[in-house]
């Protein structure tokens, strides 16, 4: 049982570990419309006459990867894609979104 938890315990540290990197493109990609914490920024969301769910409700929280790859990658809505970025940063900023919960 043990063997077991300790497993789990570091597979969760693995599904998370590239939140750190993902903080840092998602400061400098996300966080000028989605906020610091993902709350999303008021004076945006009126700019663009939008509703901005926060990114930790369960709403957004619910989504698949694929699908927030999908958002980043082809734009959603009024937002834009988001460019230049490579696989592995996409994975790191939608494992910083999973911390956001």
């Amino acid at each position: 049982m043990k063997a077991i938890a300790i497993v789990f315990i570091a597979g969760c540290g693995l599904l998370s570990a590239g939140a750190p990197e993902g903080k840092t493109v998602f400061t400098a990609k996300c966080q000028p419309c989605h906020g610091a914490n993902g709350e999303g920024k008021a004076a945006i969301a009126k700019m663009y006459n939008v509703e901005m769910h926060p990114l930790a409700s369960k709403e957004i929280q619910s989504k698949s990867d694929a699908d927030f790859k999908k958002t980043i990658t082809a734009g959603q809505g009024k937002m834009k894609p988001v460019s230049g970025l490579s696989d592995k940063q996409i994975e790191d900023v939608i494992a910083f979104v999973r911390t956001l919960k």
